[in-house]
């Protein structure tokens, strides 16, 4: 089964090298790896796709992860997009392809490229314009002038970005947070989007 890792770790040579060591000691295969956000301070956060081989437990490769000095879990889950990371340029080229279509495939394709569990496009009224099939029947409106983290449920992290007049909202099950990067890149993708449709 695939599971999606989120950790930060000292953006210094031998880092990954180490961290992908200790997950294949635990049993993980790394599939893919994604580099999420790196900040000034020296500090990178990665998303590592990986299968876990029979018998090995999450729990073990966490353990494992947060054994070497500065490495930090943030997340882990089960990842159900399949076995590869969804990048932004994917994104980019289906949106291309169907130009007339490009603001409703870009909330498709939103839980995939962002590792989130639904995610919609709502008009001012609160009316649903598109929605992935987890998402929730209602969504409060939020004026937002740029992608924004949302207050959450304790149970669901969120955060909105708008298009076109209307207000895009994400949501992840249980977290990680939305990373500035992660903002910036809604904010692009969306962005794309409505220049392609024409919107």
């Amino acid at each position: 089964m695939a599971f999606l890792l989120r950790v930060s770790l000292p953006d210094v040579p031998g880092s990954l090298g180490r961290l992908a060591t200790v997950i294949g000691a635990a049993g993980g295969d790394i599939e893919a790896i994604e580099i999420v956000e790196k900040s000034g301070n020296g500090i990178a956060v990665d998303d590592v796709l990986l299968e876990m081989a029979p018998g090995a437990m999450p729990d073990s490769i966490v353990s494992a992860c947060t054994a070497i000095e500065g490495v930090e879990v943030l997340w882990i889950s089960r990842y159900a997009a399949g076995g590869h990371l969804f990048l932004d340029l994917e994104v980019v080229e289906e949106l291309t392809a169907h130009p007339s279509e490009a603001l409703d495939r870009v909330i498709q394709l939103l839980p995939v490229t962002f590792r989130v569990d639904w995610g919609m496009r709502i008009r001012r009224d609160a009316s649903v314009v598109c929605a992935t099939e987890a998402a929730p029947a209602v969504v409060p409106w939020v004026d937002l002038e740029r992608p924004t983290r949302l207050p959450d449920d304790n149970v669901t992290v969120l955060c909105g970005a708008p298009i076109s007049g209307d207000l895009v909202v994400i949501g992840r099950r249980g977290g990680p947070a939305f990373l500035d990067s992660e903002l910036a890149r809604l904010g692009h993708l969306l962005g794309l989007a409505s220049t392609i449709s024409g919107g």
